[in-house]
């Protein structure tokens, strides 16, 4: 029979490399830890590591296991929370990984009011623009941009009609003024940012003639795209980002929107988790009251952003 103990020394094990790591992290001594994984492999009749005296790695069938003992675990946690739990109460951990521009400039503020209403629930955040491996790392759901790629992730849509917009500080305009045309942007230092190997450098827009797409130029990219907006702030060029983590800068005057009779490329936000049962009663709180902020904050984008009307004569 598989232990409860012996799941969580494994899955710390795997977190952090090495067996003395996961024994401070559960507060138990290395000899207990050693113990529990040598149990837990006589109990599967597996080898789940490959031990030497520098390294710890998991084998092939340590990682497919890896992701049923994380589903196990979360599960008799859940009903650990379900049992424990009193009416409007939350309990427990909730691990939650983000995107940097959206975690630090949006979602920090929209926590502190999830948490105050619910002071006994722990919010563990990884802010990051790397896509988290949700089988392997220890994240309960992410918030990710975009359309999924692998389909057997559960999503939940936060903000679906959410996409990009042009901008830039009046530092910026006021220094080389704003491009009248779509072509015109190859003459402006555009703001870039990488998703994985490559550099966003491809902009795509709906515009008069349909979709449109025209790959700019400029001095600096970077993989935070927090970075990238900060840039934009200081007036060192156009950034074509997501209405969301612009939203405060546009509203504020810091970021003037361009080019206005092009529609910006579709970006939906959405909460993702590696498996249904992930969705816990924390997790679906969250969503919920992440969902009605991201509309809220979109209900405003479309007087923003629409195109000045003509004056009737």
């Amino acid at each position: 029979m598989v232990r409860f103990e012996d799941l969580q020394v494994f899955v710390a094990a795997a977190d952090a490399g090495s067996f003395s790591a996961a024994s401070r992290v559960l507060n138990v001594t290395p000899a207990v830890a050693s113990t529990a994984m040598k149990r837990l492999e006589q109990a599967l009749e597996v080898r789940l590591f490959i031990r030497s005296t520098r390294s710890l790695r998991l084998t092939d069938e340590g990682e497919r296991y890896l992701v049923h003992a994380r589903l196990a675990l979360r599960a008799l946690e859940d009903g650990r929370m379900t049992v424990a739990r009193r009416k409007g109460d939350l309990t427990g951990t909730l691990k939650l990984s983000v995107p940097s521009d959206f975690g630090r400039n949006v979602l920090l503020p929209w926590l502190d009011e999830f948490q105050s209403t619910f002071p006994k629930l722990t919010v563990q955040l990884r802010v990051s623009d790397r896509v988290a491996d949700l089988y392997r790392q220890p994240v309960d759901v992410a918030i990710r941009y975009g359309t999924l790629e692998d389909s057997a992730l559960v999503s939940q849509p936060l903000a679906p009609t959410n996409r990009r917009v042009l901008c830039a500080a009046p530092a910026y305009l006021a220094r080389h003024g704003a491009p009248e045309t779509l072509e015109g942007l190859r003459r402006h230092n555009c703001l870039r940012f990488t998703l994985g190997d490559g550099v966003h450098d491809r902009w795509s827009f709906q515009g008069p003639k349909g979709l449109e797409v025209i790959t700019v130029d400029g001095n600096r990219f970077c993989d935070d795209a927090d970075v990238v907006r900060r840039w934009a702030l200081a007036g060192q060029g156009i950034v074509y980002k997501s209405f969301l983590d612009l939203a405060g800068d546009l509203k504020a005057g810091r970021l003037v929107p361009l080019l206005p009779a092009y529609k910006g490329e579709p970006t939906p936000l959405q909460l993702v988790c590696a498996h249904r049962s992930l969705l816990s009663p924390a997790v679906g709180r969250l969503r919920d009251f992440l969902k009605a902020r991201c509309e809220a904050l979109l209900a405003t984008m479309e007087a923003l952003l629409a195109p000045p009307t003509a004056p009737r004569r």
